[in-house]
This record gives C-alpha cells, sequence and structure tokens, in this order.
C-alpha cells in the first residue's frame, strides 16, 4: 500500500503545477511558481529515494505507466541514476535551501538545485516537458553532479593519469615483446629443423648399423661353414674320424697362379 500511495504522490504533487496555468506567469517566463518548482522537485528526490530504499523501482514504474504512457521508463531510468548518486553521496538529506531555480517554457523548462548527502552535496539537473509534467512530477530526464573537493578532484586526476600511462606503458611492452618474438621465431624454427635433421641423420646411422649387423653375420656364418668343410677335408685326408686332432684358425686365399703352373 505504501508503495501504491507514493505512486499517488508523484501523480497528485501535479495538480498544484498545471492549477497555476490559470495564474499569472512568474518573473521567469514560467506558469509555475518558485514555490511550486521547489516542492515538487523535494518531491521528485523523496520518491526517489523511497523508491530505490524500498526496491520498487519496477512495481512502482508499472503503475505510473498507467498514469502516463512512457512515465514508467522515465522513472526507471531516474532510478537507477539516484542508486548511482547514492554510491556517491551516501543517504539523501534532502534540498538544499535557496538552491532551487528553473528556466525554459511551459514547453520546455529545467529545474536546478543542490541536495545534501550524508557524504558530500551534489548538484542536479530535471528536464522537463509539457507533455509529461502535466501527468507526473517524474523528469524526463535527470544529471546528479556530486560535488568532489579540491583534494578528491587530484586525486582522481592522478589515478586517471596512472591508468592512461600504465595503459600505454603496458602496450608498449607488449609490442616490444612481438618485436622481439620476430627474432625469436626463426631461432626456434632453425633448431627444430637441426633438430629434424639430427634425427633424420640418426635414423639412418642406426639404420646403416644395422644392415652392417647383419651382413657381418652372415659372413660369419659363410666362414663358420667353410671352416666346417675344409677342416672335414683335411680329417679325411689325413684318414682321420674327426677334427679334434686339430684346429682351423685362419682362412687365405690361395694364389691361383700356383695352380695354373702346376
Amino acid at each position: 500500500m505504501k508503495k501504491f500511495l507514493l505512486v499517488l504522490a508523484l501523480a497528485g504533487c501535479v495538480f498544484g503545477m498545471t492549477a497555476c496555468g490559470s495564474t499569472e506567469d512568474s518573473d521567469n517566463g514560467l506558469s509555475y511558481t518558485q514555490e511550486e518548482i521547489e516542492y515538487n522537485a523535494s518531491t521528485v528526490f523523496t520518491a526517489l529515494d523511497r523508491t530505490v530504499e524500498e526496491d520498487a523501482i519496477e512495481e512502482n514504474a508499472a503503475q505510473l505507466e498507467t498514469v502516463k504512457s512512457g512515465a514508467g521508463d522515465m522513472l526507471v531510468a531516474a532510478g537507477e541514476i539516484w542508486k548511482g548518486a547514492l554510491e556517491e553521496i551516501g543517504s539523501y538529506e534532502g534540498v538544499v535551501e535557496d538552491s532551487v531555480s528553473f528556466e525554459g517554457t511551459d514547453e520546455a523548462f529545467t529545474v536546478y538545485c543542490e541536495i545534501k548527502g550524508s557524504q558530500r552535496n551534489a548538484k542536479v539537473e530535471l528536464y522537463y516537458t509539457a507533455e509529461y509534467a502535466a501527468a507526473t512530477i517524474v523528469p524526463g530526464s535527470m544529471m546528479i553532479s556530486p560535488n568532489y573537493t579540491l583534494g578528491e578532484k587530484m586525486e582522481k586526476a592522478a589515478l586517471n593519469t596512472l591508468l592512461g600511462m600504465g595503459t600505454v606503458f603496458i602496450v608498449l611492452v607488449l609490442i616490444m615483446l612481438i618485436i622481439m618474438a620476430f627474432g625469436i621465431i626463426p631461432k626456434i624454427e632453425k633448431s627444430i629443423a637441426g633438430k629434424k635433421a639430427e634425427n633424420n641423420a640418426n635414423a639412418g646411422a642406426a639404420v646403416d648399423n644395422t644392415i652392417a649387423q647383419i651382413v657381418e653375420k652372415e659372413e660369419l656364418s659363410d666362414d663358420t661353414e667353410l671352416v666346417a668343410v675344409i677342416a672335414a677335408a683335411i680329417a679325411a685326408s689325413e684318414g682321420a674320424v674327426t677334427t679334434d686332432g686339430f684346429v682351423v684358425r685362419s682362412i687365405k686365399r690361395a694364389n691361383t697362379n700356383k695352380w695354373q703352373r702346376a
């Protein structure tokens, strides 16, 4: 019920603004008096603060939409801005006295004021159009600028400077690393190619070694058979039954010319 009454207050507060249309224009060229503008500005901030505090932006926006098409979206946007402002100014404590002013025409006007916060004050600008001002006090748009001290401004400027310089430094380091990589990549490729060549050479040597071992085994096998045949022939020529009486230590090819002369 409180939320619903809050929405009714948002729409009902315009009654004073619309009623003043029958009065004489103010010195500012508007049909609204200073008191009406101050009251409605204060009501805007109170309504926004309660809506955000109760986390009822969406619900109240839906109810405002029944009052005026598009008013719900305006409340959602204003609520988000207000929540962001509260993070900077702290809790809302009211409008600074004699800080409200306004300019424009009944068709479109802007309200300027300063609000109090538990941490710092803030400048506020509320932008109205006749279409919505006649149905709801929610502004078409708003801007809140917290008042920072000189020290806070200097601190923010220093942080922004460090952030900018840090970003530039990181980018320069990345560029340097990329340039260095252009010199390292060919060396890596050359090293990989050398390892491949070495592996291929080792593989070829292993194959050659294997082939040599096979040939050597074959040669030794042939010599063994030849030794056995010669030993058997010598034993037969001497009338021996076995070859146990002698050992064949070496075999040399004979000079064929001597056999020819014989």
